[in-house]
């Protein structure tokens, strides 16, 4: 059974992301403003109805007392592509910081530069670095919140590749919070799978940090932090729906 809903689950909440992009890829041209408004309160919520519907998979959100839509920069933990989806749902207009090679995709790439996402070469060194931090600030200025992955890439639950420093260089640079954000998203879509397991995916937003002089000290304390409420997150899971531990690292 659980083939039959993923497959359904996959070609209604693909088809719409691609229905998505080809229509923002169009209004884009237009209007880049009502790319976002299109995405955040139609696009995106018919999409997880669809992963509901047919995967049984749901959103929980937790720490909302810390979510802020302006101002904030969240570092968030990334093991699956549905974090990636869902989460402008909560925090409006937020913007993702991501690899130029994305951008180039047709449809999906448009859609993404419409939208405002703030694409990074990887390869460029620090002139990259600059013109991403050109590009966030014109972001934040528009009170529009910027999500990073510190780690940089999707990692199964349980494990991490390091935290990178640069997320730390954005924060100083903007003057701007950061606020962690730990999930266990991985364990019900996991990267290069076909399946979606059913059951209640958790996101959790958690106090503020802000940097201070000892940058060690403030990246080892953001890891500590996100990955002990990860773990948290993970064995809750585990127990209240054991078929995920497939998925776990």
């Amino acid at each position: 059974m659980i083939y039959i809903r993923s497959a359904l689950a996959n070609i209604f909440v693909y088809g719409c992301l691609l229905f998505g992009c080809v229509v923002s890829s169009l209004m884009g041209l237009i209007s880049r403003k009502s790319t976002i408004y299109f995405w955040n309160y139609f696009m995106i919520p018919v999409t997880m109805f669809f992963l509901r519907l047919f995967a049984g998979l749901k959103i929980e959100i937790r720490g909302k007392e810390f979510m802020k839509q302006e101002g904030v920069i969240y570092a968030s933990k990334h093991e699956s592509a549905l974090e990636t989806y869902c989460m402008s749902m909560f925090i409006k207009k937020a913007v993702f910081i991501l690899k130029k090679e994305l951008t180039y995709i047709p449809f999906f790439g448009w859609a993404q530069h419409f939208y405002g996402m703030i694409p990074v070469n990887r390869a460029a060194g620090g002139s990259a670095m600059k013109g991403m931090m050109k590009e966030a600030k014109d972001r934040m200025s528009k009170g529009r919140p910027i999500i990073i992955f510190p780690e940089g890439t999707r990692c199964k639950p349980g494990t991490t590749k390091g935290y990178k420093p640069g997320l730390l260089f954005i924060a100083e640079q903007l003057d701007a919070p950061v606020i962690p954000v730990a999930l266990n998203t991985g364990l019900f879509w996991a990267k290069n799978s076909f399946l979606r397991y059913p059951g209640t995916a958790v996101i959790e937003f958690m106090e503020p940090m802000k940097a201070g002089a000892d940058k060690k000290a403030f990246m080892a304390e953001l890891e500590k932090k996100i990955e002990a409420k990860c773990s948290e997150l993970n064995k809750e899971a585990l127990e209240k729906y054991p078929y995920t531990k497939i998925n776990a690292g």
